[in-house]
């Protein structure tokens, strides 16, 4: 991680309070190498120190999230699956994305459908890339809202507390998230094979 973002983001979050944090993760969705992994644990352990409270510094970091999805929701609207996976081959390198990763996206979302855009809000890497397809496909804005609103919150809330309970040692909280990421995979998975499972049984009934 480069380190003019971790001396910048403490600066941001000190000056702006709330609404650095609202500011942060909002440019977080909009490009991804700026990480909510280190963003909330610090607004948690700004909220250990007595500078925040906690319940504020989560709505705040939802609303920023929230906010930081819709560009690329529209985007995924606006512009065609072809031309998205031209441009990002081309200019996606800046922002860590290619072609690859939006078709792949855009298969997945496809095959589960809105359980897609909450589940994607809990996994790293996959946070943002999970609002093209939703875009791609039209999916209803209320919809994507609501399910981004329910897999963001979980995210957020999460990372917060990781902050607020760790203190000074919120650095540690990227090693705990392996696991975790981990956890939330198998879950994904298994949503996946009883989805097919059950399809499978209607079928056969």
């Amino acid at each position: 991680m480069s380190q003019w973002i971790t001396e910048w983001i403490p600066q941001v979050m000190n000056q702006l309070g709330y609404g650095g944090i609202s500011l942060l993760m909002f440019l977080e969705n909009l490009f991804p190498p700026i990480p909510s992994e280190l963003i909330m644990p610090l607004a948690g352990f700004a909220v250990a120190q007595g500078k925040l409270a906690l319940f504020p510094a989560i709505v705040a970091g939802i609303v920023g999230t929230i906010l930081g999805a819709y560009p690329w929701y529209y985007i995924g609207k606006l512009v065609s699956e072809e031309r998205l996976e031209q441009l990002a081959d081309r200019y996606g390198k800046w922002i860590g994305l290619d072609a690859k990763d939006i078709h792949k996206a855009n298969v997945w979302f496809g095959r589960y459908g809105h359980q897609s855009v909450f589940l994607g809000r809990l996994v790293p890497g996959i946070r943002t890339m999970v609002s093209l397809p939703a875009g791609i496909n039209a999916m209803g804005l209320i919809s994507f809202t609501l399910y981004s609103l329910g897999g963001i919150s979980l995210w957020v809330t999460f990372l917060a507390n990781a902050g607020y309970k760790l203190g000074n040692n919120y650095d540690l909280v990227e090693q705990y998230l392996g696991p975790v990421s981990k956890i939330v995979l198998v879950s994904v998975a298994a949503i996946i094979v009883l989805s097919i499972v059950r399809k499978q049984l209607r079928r056969r009934a």
